[in-house]
């Protein structure tokens, strides 16, 4: 069965987390009922995989998406809206969500309302209030910081997020969707609106996301904006590399009028002369690979080469 026009699509990528896939499939039909329908992306689970009675069972009409292999949740959630974009472009939006429980499904309500403004593309979710360790909260707040120095741009959100289908059909179109969702999302120039919404309580067990997962995560935010951020780091390293010859004009003029005592000229001149080599090569490292990243446009993804069976 297809969504019909009236109807909400949910998008959740899934691994391993069948239990917590069952019950939220079972609230988002309490809550909602037949006003949305399910695209659940089982992206290669093993030990616990999820079939078409996971959702069928709670009352809901869906269709599960086996993949062939494990891609990552970024990429099956691209695979997700790929689908969606190619089979139910008569379905009016779509939201995407985690299966764990922490993306809570009575704040839907919040993002669609927002999302029915005529001036908004897509409405994300902002964490209003979430409980996380210490070394967490010190490594996002440094994140947030270095993402803003590096691409000049905000983020502040993560993949719960509710999408016009025009957005929908743009976002497929960009190859970054495929590297970071959330950085595709700000890459798109889609006006976007925010929520700020509560974190809900896992339904079960515990996040597969460790330190480096989480580091790496982040950084592929960064990989979208390559090339702001190759030009940012070209300016910095052209900034240093001035600075490091001005200094080194003013150590030669200090041992000119003889106001530089003995052995400290060479040492200064030594290493103003080894910054500004190491800068200068950093910035036209920068530039050449700016020029590559520019002219090499990635070739657009098919969703389909990743999906074993469908399940409806």
């Amino acid at each position: 069965m297809n969504a019909e026009s009236n109807q909400s699509i949910i998008i959740t990528p899934i691994y391993e987390d069948a239990t917590a896939s069952s019950k939220l499939f079972s609230d988002l039909a309490l809550l909602y009922g037949d006003t949305i329908y399910i695209v659940a992306v089982d992206d290669g689970s093993v030990h616990e995989p999820i079939n078409i009675n996971h959702i069928t069972d709670a009352n809901l009409h869906g269709v599960v998406l086996k993949l062939k292999r494990n891609v990552g949740h970024q990429r099956a959630i691209a695979i997700g809206l790929g689908y969606v974009a190619d089979k139910l472009s008569n379905a009016k939006n779509a939201i995407i969500m985690d299966s764990d429980g922490e993306d809570a499904p009575t704040s839907i309500k919040a993002l669609l309302e927002d999302l029915q403004q005529p001036n908004i593309d897509i409405v994300v979710s902002k964490r209003k209030s979430r409980v996380e360790t210490i070394w967490f909260t010190l490594f996002y707040s440094f994140y947030k910081r270095l993402f803003k120095l590096l691409t000049g741009r905000k983020i502040s959100f993560g993949n719960f997020i509710a999408l016009k289908q025009p957005a929908i059909k743009r976002l497929v179109a960009m190859p970054e969707l495929w590297t970071h969702v959330a950085g595709c999302v700000l890459a798109s120039k889609l006006r976007v609106s925010e929520r700020l919404l509560d974190r809900g309580p896992r339904y079960a067990g515990v996040s597969k996301m460790n330190f480096v997962g989480l580091a790496l995560h982040g950084f592929k935010a960064l990989m979208v904006f390559s090339e702001d951020v190759l030009v940012r780091v070209g300016i910095i390293c052209s900034i240093v590399a001035i600075m490091s010859l001005l200094g080194m004009a003013l150590a030669i003029a200090l041992k000119a009028l003889s106001f530089a005592t003995p052995g400290w000229f060479s040492i200064a001149l030594g290493i103003l002369l080894l910054v500004f080599l190491q800068t200068g090569a950093l910035t036209l490292m920068s530039l050449l690979l700016t020029g590559v990243v520019k002219n090499n446009t990635p070739a657009k993804v098919d969703y389909k080469e990743f999906i074993e069976t469908i399940h409806k």
